[in-house]
């Protein structure tokens, strides 16, 4: 719609990731040198983390064209909120392999039949777990025992777990710490700072045909609004300035104006942020806890001494007699 009005060649803010539109900022560099490198080396375990919208999906999709080849299998796993042998069908069906009615030993014996073969013919196989954070222990510890699969030098397979910094939390506790001790490489996704944000929205303006030595499209002024409504989240950043590009075809504004951000963030309430209450103190819950049991305690002792029975014995009888 406002492609010819601004002489571009297409959409250059879909939220979809596309891996044609990727932003190499330091810290994606070094990201993606971190994954390729695991899967590459085959160290076995490689964990990313980020938070919401930080482009985890695109980088990964990103390195899966890098790989792509015949000597380079994977299967994709996109939603996590599998018990543990759906999981185990998932990715063997993912990798082709037959799935259906199969007992969890046959997909186990199936699988690590198709690892050794590819392993004698030097290819590698990755197995992608996206939304890792949703994860249940179960399907953690089902996957740190994939990790077994290996000869005396490598592994056989190769596991990217990517997720939000949940993730992290999950991978510290207790229960996870013979997976947490099996990581080789882990590499974090942060925001863009502003002048990554200005490149960002000129990168891709310029992909998408933008010319270089035209007037710019988004203002200076609009673009430090662009980051200031989006914190550098590159899938706000999207959905701002796609929103902003419809605004101002529809106003015939040559260029983008900070009132036109405004506009687009105050319409998508991106300045209404709720924070979660603040946790009391854990030594004050208990106090209160043990406030509320005494209180109880009293309230029943209480009730027991005004529906209390009075024995009546009769004269002559002992305490512990029948009376008839």
């Amino acid at each position: 719609m406002y492609r010819q009005f601004y002489s571009l060649q297409r959409n250059p803010f879909e939220i979809t990731p596309d891996p044609w539109f990727l932003f190499p900022t330091q810290k994606h560099n070094e990201a993606l040198a971190a994954l390729y490198y695991g899967v590459r080396r085959r160290k076995g375990f490689v964990v990313l983390t980020g938070e919401v919208g930080t482009g985890k999906t695109l980088l990964v999709r990103y390195l899966l064209q890098v790989l792509k080849s015949a000597e380079v299998a994977y299967a994709y796993l996109f939603n996590s909120r599998l018990s543990s042998n759906e999981f185990l069908q998932y990715i063997a069906a993912d990798l082709g392999l037959s799935a259906a009615g199969k007992t969890k030993s046959e997909l186990l014996r199936g699988l690590s039949d198709f690892l050794i073969a590819r392993h004698q013919q030097k290819f590698t196989t990755v197995l992608v777990v996206d939304e890792a954070h949703h994860l249940t222990l179960e399907v953690l510890e089902e996957i740190r025992l994939l990790t077994n699969l290996e000869t005396a030098q490598e592994k056989l397979l190769q596991i990217l777990l990517v997720g939000q910094p949940e993730l992290d939390e999950k991978l510290d506790s207790v229960d996870l710490r013979q997976l947490k001790q099996r990581i080789a490489l882990r590499s974090h996704l942060k925001s863009l700072d502003k002048e990554e944000t200005r490149g960002y929205v000129q990168r891709r303006l310029e992909l998408a045909g933008a010319s270089p030595q035209a007037d710019p499209i988004f203002s200076a002024e609009a673009i430090a609004e662009i980051f200031h409504h989006s914190r550098g989240i590159p899938r706000l950043i999207n959905t701002i300035c796609e929103n902003a590009l419809i605004t101002g075809y529809a106003k015939r504004a040559c260029q983008i104006t900070p009132g036109i951000i405004n506009g687009v963030a105050a319409d998508f309430r991106l300045g209404v942020v709720h924070t979660p209450p603040k946790s009391r103190h854990a030594g004050a819950e208990l106090l209160e806890a043990v406030r509320k049991l005494l209180n109880l305690h009293d309230y029943l002792v209480g009730q027991a001494k005004e529906h209390e029975i009075a024995i009546v014995v009769p004269v002559g009888a002992s305490k512990n007699e029948p009376y008839i």
